[in-house]
């Protein structure tokens, strides 16, 4: 690092506590759609997009001037105090984009964790049932229903509990490790004979694709065979869009590639363009069980926030960034196989939301190899993120709307760490 990064770093430990993990050795100072510039000027290529946050791009100008326009009116009022039309304006867009044809209504939050839990809410109210099925893998958050619903105990859930009860997980398909889809759906069935009555749980909760877990992807089987089920034994189904939703995955939704209608969907991160706005959409009978005053928060629907949504979602309908995802997507997927590295077992993903899985030869998870083509591409001016249980995925999030000549020099970058045996 630089002195003056240094300089940032001393201080930083001194004032932040250990618990919150940095990836980056370097302080941000600036930032243009792809590109980050550090405090001593020092360019890097993002391919994180603050985790899934930037779908639109780092400072987006027509969403830094809806903010500014909200800016000269008002910053705050709590909704709840004195409402405004651009949070109905936000909703009634998100009604309509949501999948499904039927009566729905959406209620905005500030974090995906914060959209969780009132997910649950919602659920546990409609349905007056208490229980909660996740997954193993799972990610939702860091608060405590949000840890109780994660699927991975290091180093979200360790030395915090006791967790919220009645929640209970069964594995996510996954192939590498002999995981399969009848597998999850029998641990289902038997968590239905040993655990919980089906007449006790409220929702199943679900990624469309694993974030923290290592992006994989739920087959359309599982979600229909989970909609059936749900159907079947009155329970709702909850699908958590946080990371995938607003044309992420090559749809405006991720759950939209399983062809199936979820109950409630949770957003959060690109909604709003890096400023802190989550939500809950879901049928309109099930939105309006929680009684009145149980929803909301002071922040919640904050009016910046809900002014770059709106500017986000014309964003990615003028610029055609659900295509774009596609487009992206091969490219990357197209590199990754092209160079051929011996650790890696698995490239998966869905439109720009893309994995590079690495094992050793025998099978077990690679971590040093996935952490050390990070820090080599780090080095090197490229920001990478890692995930999965074992740590042993790289996962890539770069913007959207990222040139197509940024995309190819952070690829070139990319090849070159991924080359360098040191």
């Amino acid at each position: 690092m630089t002195d003056l990064n240094q300089d940032w770093q001393q201080r930083k430990n001194s004032a932040v506590p250990n618990g919150i993990g940095i990836t980056c050795d370097f302080y941000a100072e600036r930032a243009l759609n792809a590109e980050l510039w550090d405090v001593t000027g020092r360019r890097y290529i993002d391919f994180a997009a603050g985790i899934a946050v930037a779908n639109t791009g780092h400072c987006h100008p027509r969403i830094i001037q809806a903010i500014r326009n909200q800016l000269d009116a008002f910053t705050h009022t709590a909704f709840q105090v004195a409402p405004y039309g651009s949070y109905v304006q936000l909703a009634e867009h998100i009604n309509r984009l949501t999948p499904g044809s039927h009566a729905k209504k959406t209620a905005f939050f500030t974090t995906g964790a914060e959209a969780l839990e009132n997910a649950v809410k919602i659920a546990r109210a409609a349905t007056g049932r208490t229980g909660i099925i996740a997954f193993s893998g799972a990610f939702h958050g860091r608060t405590f229903m949000g840890m109780a619903l994660t699927g991975k105990v290091a180093p979200y859930k360790q030395d915090f509990g006791p967790l919220p009860a009645e929640v209970y997980h069964i594995p996510f398909p996954n192939s590498l490790d002999g995981v399969t889809i009848q597998d999850s759906l029998k641990a289902l069935d038997m968590l239905f004979k040993a655990d919980i009555s089906p007449k006790r749980v409220a929702a199943i909760v679900i990624e469309p694709v694993q974030g923290e877990g290592g992006f994989n992807v739920a087959p359309p089987e599982l979600m229909q065979a989970l909609r059936q089920r749900c159907d079947e034994h009155g329970m709702l189904l909850i699908v958590d869009e946080v990371q995938t939703g607003f044309a992420r995955t090559g749809k405006m939704f991720a759950i939209e590639h399983s062809d199936i209608v979820p109950d409630l969907i949770t957003m959060a991160k690109s909604l709003a363009g890096g400023m802190p706005l989550s939500g809950v959409c879901g049928r309109a009978e099930l939105m309006d069980a929680a009684p009145r005053g149980s929803l909301g928060g002071t922040y919640g629907g904050n009016p910046l926030a809900v002014a770059a949504a709106l500017a986000v979602l014309d964003v990615i309908e003028d610029e055609g960034l659900i295509a774009r995802a596609n487009t992206l997507g091969r490219r990357l997927r197209d590199s990754l196989t092209a160079c051929r590295h011996p650790r890696i077992v698995d490239i998966r993903g869905l439109g720009a939301m893309v994995a590079a899985e690495f094992r050793h030869p025998d099978g077990r998870p690679d971590p040093d190899t996935a952490s050390r083509i990070q820090r080599r591409a780090l080095e090197r001016g490229l920001v990478l993120l890692t995930c999965g249980a074992y740590g042993n995925v790289i996962r890539f999030l770069f913007p959207l709307t990222i040139p197509d000549g940024v995309l190819d020099e952070g690829l070139a970058i990319l090849m070159d760490a991924m080359a360098d045996p040191a």
